[in-house]
């Protein structure tokens, strides 16, 4: 399976997530106070949430199944937001509900077209060797396996290898702090995404200018992944694949929300390459899923596919 030309028709299969689950907390205001101070909040809202949960809600709008890998704690915040997974179509037997543990919370405070988080993820909730091993049948079977990096080096790693090692289409999100770990991610990454920060990292050097990142994508797509999508700043997401590169324009859309854009487009692009999309449509149809995230508050995405094929059409 390649992203220039990966498969035709519908998605067949399981897309898998690996990554965290909790409850989003989201919080519209007007500002943000200073200290001592106080705000009326316009908007509450709690859901499922957590980039592994988002991107497995994003895979399951646009039409696929999706399962997670994840942990839970086993108080009634880890069974409301399994519950609410289990009503947006996701399969969760392979999500842990760790005895004694607290379930990871994220609030995200949003003003402005800004957004600060605050997160509260226990030691506990976080992925182990054994959690994974646990879903390695979900691993090996898996149309794709999509990994964040937010999890122990150890826990990614057996991801990566059990599914690289069963020739599944692996899509990773991120960079790791672990020099190791991101040799390892090079090695098995089918697709890597990652922001300006997280692409520097992977490089060891900073980037300047879209060009520059367009350049970074290429070569990183030369030390393995078959496929690489940068943020380049305003100028959109630059794309490298084997044989050819491009800058993809963002949407023209007011953010309210940056937070679960990644997500989205990381989600929507894996979904359009495993329908058989051309690389250059299947970036598109991510920005396209990325900018219909952010014109709301919260990670939570609400996407659909015929949105995002009128949207994409739009992006030249």
């Amino acid at each position: 399976m390649t992203p220039e030309r990966a498969t035709t028709g519908i998605v067949e299969g399981v897309v898998a997530v690996v990554g965290q689950v909790g409850r989003d907390l989201v919080l519209a205001v007007d500002d943000v106070p200073g200290p001592g101070g106080s705000v009326e909040v316009r908007e509450r809202r709690e859901v499922l949430g957590g980039k592994g949960a988002n991107q497995a809600v994003a895979a399951a709008q646009l039409g696929t199944s999706a399962a997670l890998v994840g942990v839970v704690g086993d108080d009634p915040a880890g069974e409301q937001v399994l519950e609410q997974a289990r009503r947006d179509g996701i399969d969760v037997r392979c999500v842990v509900r760790r005895p004694g543990a607290t379930t990871a919370l994220l609030v995200d405070v949003v003003s402005g077209g800004r957004r600060r988080l605050l997160e509260h993820v226990p030691q506990e909730v976080l992925l182990t060797v054994q959690d994974v091993e646990a879903a390695t049948g979900l691993l090996r079977r898996a149309a794709a396996v999509l990994v964040q990096l937010q999890q122990p080096a150890g826990a990614v790693s057996a991801a990566l290898r059990t599914a690289r090692g069963a020739g599944r289409f692996v899509v990773v999100d991120g960079a790791s702090q672990d020099p190791a770990l991101r040799e390892e991610v090079l090695a098995c990454a089918t697709v890597l995404r990652a922001d300006a920060h997280e692409a520097e990292l992977f490089l060891g050097r900073e980037l300047h200018g879209p060009e520059e990142v367009l350049a970074a994508a290429s070569e990183l797509v030369a030390r393995g992944p078959r496929l690489v999508v940068l943020e380049a700043g305003a100028a959109g997401n630059a794309a490298a694949w084997r044989g050819g590169g491009e800058l993809v324009p963002l949407t023209d859309v007011d953010v309210v929300d940056p937070t679960g854009g990644g997500d989205s487009f990381t989600a929507a692009l894996t979904v359009a390459l495993l329908r058989g999309e051309e690389v250059e449509r299947a970036v598109r149809w991510a920005t396209a899923a990325s900018g219909s995230t952010v014109r709301r508050a919260g990670g939570r995405p609400a996407l659909s596919a015929d949105e995002l094929d009128e949207q994409a059409d739009l992006l030249v």
